[in-house]
């Protein structure tokens, strides 16, 4: 009954406070306290006691009593921060002023003449918790410094975010100015050996604190996508500065419990339904809490600290302390515990077990798989120490089950691009290659052929797949997906034959006159398929055998591309055929057999899904630099003009284009418009734009660098021998042929083996601004609980109904 009685009361003072013309006065204690000090709400009610219209009208009516209500609520966690809140009483002040502000803050936001209010100094606010000899400092500190250093301190308050380490009575409290924080680190792992005792009030307590923190970062939600990449966000800059003393406990904390987690528990069968687990909610805060902290690579601090508040090693670093602190982790221990954590998390929806539902299944796994890549990105040592073991393959396969889950779900496009981006990031260096040597044997539930082979029969299969069977709009990515297989060919020992037929069944398609006249850039598909089979064959001949029969069986296609026809007359005919058949690859030719145990087949999202938006995507040539592999295994930078690829660009006159869409006919890399735009842009350019027509010069200037010398030189010696074998001894049976290829050998009979090209991934602005507008999406539609964002007016991304 009294639950009822305080949220009476608490919805009371909301009206008041929505009703009331004349503003309040900062010092009537009893009108302000009736939000925080007698009321038992949870987030929940929060939300729903103070409905969004009301604290806009607020705005709007009465800014005064708004501003009053958040410099209150800030002044009161500044208050328990400092006395670290020994009694009940003020604990549930510091919740309840946690969940007010969680809920206004969107508000403040989204009107731009509010947006510097947190930054402006409150008159006669005093730096709070300063020292009386600190008084004669220049002035106060803006209300969101105050707001964030006592979050800041929160999150290490012994008794109600951390376990006490003091013995003794109710007197014995522990001093807030003078803990070391270090020594409350949440979990062991990095930098941190002890396991506090598992606790979950205070689980609860750092979610909630955490959930602030987020939304406090979370202005850069209502900024419009910019190419510029100087503007940061003010509240990330502060708190990861040094002005934070928290920033390595914290940090620390986060990664650890993140790391540490394991959803498994016990390992007794659905013990998650037996009793709730506080630690997934609180890994879920730690997790966007990170990937948002570390997308800032620093700049100019927000105030010049004092050179004795910064170490020596700190200012030779990023000024993101986070950014800081996660690039130079360097013990083997320390990556193998993220390794190994990372792993398991993203392993863990992919369990199968013999009682359905009986093991919990995570939500968070494209926040850790951007994680992960800044982590590769940040720390080189950790990208070398993960291609050191087969442990890449733990990351591997999960990443590929989500890619193949995904393919036929329109609202999970972004998490296409996240996978492709890390396999790209991993495929520039050669480990990567030879790790997929390795044989696949664990047989993950997907909708794939069964096969035997190696890891990187399964990449090839799954590619094959999200080609062949993925929605239209993740056609700018085929450029990715075969720059990954390119970047691994030259390493790939032994193909299965059902990958060999994959390969030439892709080829096959993106050959067809067609296909290769229909678009500007469609060409770099064979181009990208043929280096891939000349680096096998030049590199990996011995073992692939598979490969080569698959070749002399459809040597067909590779001499109707010798002879592809560049006259106007051949052209226009091909592409009335397409209009014919409007699909852009034959999904029929591709010998589908049964799928893998388990799996089920990927599925459009259902109606009602809601998705945000992504910035256009650069174009393959601007997310990757050339490197040439030299004879000791050195990477030596390729210049982008010997492409055979560029003189192609310059020819492209392609309309508008999708969210997803590269940009790499287009000089201006850094125009960025969000998926509706491109829409209205499209229909309203329908009318006016030049459509695509291919010229006999065009289809020339690139059918020149065809390289097929090396395949045609393979099909001219190898195919009369087999013809040969064949007719003398009756032959039928393909595996003969296989044995004889086996033992066949080609060298001295093909040209000279040509340089091992790599397309090394190269973060740019583009990249920069869809990673942002990506991962705040992510953490926008994953806060349901409460919708911390919902109604808001976002602009960064539009949210859409699928």
């Amino acid at each position: 009954m009294g639950n009822t009685d305080s949220k009476l009361n608490f919805r009371k003072a909301v009206i008041q406070l929505t009703t009331k013309t004349q503003p309040v006065e900062a010092t009537d204690d009893a009108f302000w306290d009736q939000f925080w000090a007698d009321t038992a709400t949870t987030v929940q009610d929060v939300f729903a006691l103070v409905p969004a219209a009301e604290i806009r009208a607020v705005r709007e009516e009465s800014p005064s009593n708004l501003a009053t209500l958040c410099y209150k609520a800030v002044e009161k966690l500044v208050q328990g921060a400092e006395s670290g809140c020994p009694s009940e009483r003020e604990k549930q002040i510091v919740l309840n002023c946690t969940r007010m502000l969680t809920r206004i803050l969107p508000y403040i936001f989204e009107d731009q003449d509010w947006r510097g209010f947190f930054w402006s100094t409150v008159p006669g606010a005093g730096r709070a918790g300063m020292d009386e000899m600190d008084d004669d400092d220049d002035g106060a500190r803006p209300l969101a410094e105050s707001l964030l250093l006592a979050i800041a301190d929160l999150l290490f308050c012994p008794d109600f975010t951390v376990q006490s380490h003091k013995r003794g009575g109710p007197d014995s409290v522990e001093d807030m100015q003078t803990l070391d924080s270090c020594e409350y680190i949440w979990e062991a792992g990095v930098g941190f050996a002890q396991s506090p005792p598992l606790n979950y009030i205070h689980d609860l307590n750092r979610t909630e604190l955490l959930r602030l923190l987020l939304t406090c970062f979370s202005e850069a939600m209502y900024l419009p996508p910019s190419s510029d990449n100087t503007i940061l966000n003010p509240w990330v800059t502060f708190f990861c500065s040094t002005e934070n003393r928290h920033a390595l406990p914290l940090f620390t904390s986060l990664l650890n419990v993140v790391c540490a987690y394991d959803p498994v528990g016990y390992g007794i069968p659905y013990n998650h339904l037996l009793f709730s687990d506080y630690r997934e909610q609180l890994v879920e805060q730690a997790v966007q809490i990170l990937i948002v902290t570390l997308e800032h690579e620093g700049g100019p601090p927000h105030r010049a600290p004092s050179p004795a508040s910064i170490d020596e090693q700190d200012s030779a670093g990023p000024d993101n302390l986070f950014v800081n602190y996660l690039s130079r982790i360097h013990r083997e221990e320390d990556y193998d515990f993220v390794l190994k954590g990372l792993a398991r998390l993203l392993t863990n929806p992919l369990t199968q077990t013999y009682l359905p539902n009986s093991t919990k299944k995570i939500q968070f796994h494209q926040e850790l798989l951007v994680l992960f890549w800044k982590l590769c990105d940040f720390n080189k040592k950790f990208l070398f120490f993960v291609l050191k073991s087969s442990d890449v393959l733990d990351i591997l396969v999960p990443i590929l089950y989500y890619l193949n889950d995904a393919r036929a779900d329109q609202s999970r496009v972004g998490l296409m691009h996240i996978g492709v981006f890390i396999l790209l990031l991993l495929s520039g260096e050669r480990n990567f290659g030879v790790r997929l040597n390795k044989p696949y044997s664990i047989h993950v539930p997907m909708d794939i052929p069964v096969f035997t082979g190696t890891h990187a029969d399964l990449l090839i299969i799954v590619f094959h797949k999200i080609i062949t069977s993925g929605h239209q709009r993740l056609q700018p990515l085929y450029d990715c997906l075969l720059t990954i297989v390119v970047n691994v060919s030259p390493y790939l020992k032994s193909l299965s034959m059902v990958a060999a037929n994959k390969l030439l069944h892709l080829l096959e398609a993106f050959s067809t006159n067609w296909f290769l006249f229909s678009a500007s850039q469609n060409h770099h598909l064979v181009f990208f398929l043929l280096e891939t089979f000349n680096n096998i064959i030049q590199y990996q001949f011995d073992g692939n055998c598979n490969l080569v029969y698959a070749i002399i069986r459809k040597r067909n296609v590779f001499h109707q591309l010798a002879n592809l026809p560049t006259d106007h007359t051949s052209i226009q005919k091909a592409l009335q055929r397409k209009k014919k058949s409007p699909d852009a690859i034959s999904r029929t030719s591709s010998q589908e057999t049964v799928s893998m145990e388990g799996s089920r087949p990927a599925l459009p999202a259902e109606p009602g899904t809601l998705k945000a938006s992504l910035v256009a995507m650069p174009g393959i040539d601007k997310l990757t630099e050339k490197s040439q592999v030299s004879e000791d295994g050195t990477m030596v930078t390729v210049p982008q003009t010997d492409s055979p690829l560029t003189p192609v660009l310059e020819h492209s006159s392609m309309g508008g284009a999708s969210d997803t869409e590269s940009n790499s006919g287009r000089d201006n890399e850094d125009v960025f418009y969000t998926e509706a735009e491109m829409e209205r842009r499209r229909l309203s350019s329908t009318s006016s734009v030049t459509y695509w027509n291919p010229t006999p010069e065009w289809v020339l200037s690139w059918k020149s660098k065809l390289p097929l010398q090396t395949i045609m030189r393979l099909l001219q010696v190898l195919v009369p021998q087999v013809e040969k074998i064949c007719i003398d001894k009756g032959l039928t049976d393909e595996s003969e042929i296989l044995k004889f290829l086996q033992h066949g050998t080609l060298v001295g009979l093909l040209p000279v083996p040509h340089p091992i090209l790599i397309r090394k991934y190269q973060a740019n602005a583009g990249t920069a601004m869809w990673f942002r507008t990506y991962m705040w999406g992510v953490v926008y539609l994953r806060n349901v609980d409460p919708p911390i964002w919902y109604d808001t007016d976002v602009r960064l991304f539009e949210i859409q109904r699928m």
